[in-house]
């Protein structure tokens, strides 16, 4: 039986923090109204041989879409806590297509995972910026689609967490790791 081999290499990552003064509840709903959830059966369709019918689909269909989500913050009754806090799953299945029929490997990160948290009086979304994290595998084709992938994910939650007000703007921070 042959050893298998292990590969690290470490990258430099950026984390972004998107802040805002909108409870958690109004900052979910407001999120999951700009980015709708993806239609599963587009995932019917190319088990089916219907590649061509699930393109025009996509194609038809929003920037990003919700994959998936957990409730991070109901794991923590476990531990006694009650914390609100909801992972998703957000990205488009065309994107990811146009990284990983050049990195396959890029399939990992993709779709993005956002955490949505309760913030003191407000919410947070926490994410690690695309554009970043697609960098390590080093093909140019992979980076522009990460960078177009970051700008839309970035607008729509500066979007989800904006006030009513048109002139209040979401606190954004951003830390490399």
């Amino acid at each position: 039986m042959a050893t298998p081999t292990v590969e690290t290499r470490p990258f430099t990552n950026e984390h972004v923090t998107i802040r805002s003064a909108n409870p958690f509840t109004e900052t979910k709903v407001r999120l999951e109204s700009l980015v709708p959830r993806i239609d599963d059966g587009i995932f019917t369709l190319l088990r089916y041989g219907e590649a061509e019918r699930a393109l025009r689909e996509l194609e038809a269909s929003a920037n990003l879409s919700i994959f998936g989500f957990r409730d991070h913050g109901a794991l923590l009754a476990i531990a006694g806590q009650k914390r609100r806090s909801i992972q998703y799953d957000i990205g488009n299945p065309l994107t990811a297509s146009k990284m990983t029929r050049h990195q396959l490997s890029a399939g990992i990160y993709a779709p993005i995972r956002v955490l949505l948290r309760e913030d003191g009086e407000g919410s947070a979304f926490e994410y690690d910026r695309p554009a970043a994290v697609f960098r390590q595998f080093g093909d140019p084709l992979v980076d522009v689609v990460a960078q177009r992938l970051d700008q839309e994910l970035q607008a729509v939650l500066q979007a989800a967490a904006a006030s009513g007000s048109e002139d209040a703007q979401p606190q954004v921070e951003g830390r490399a790791s």
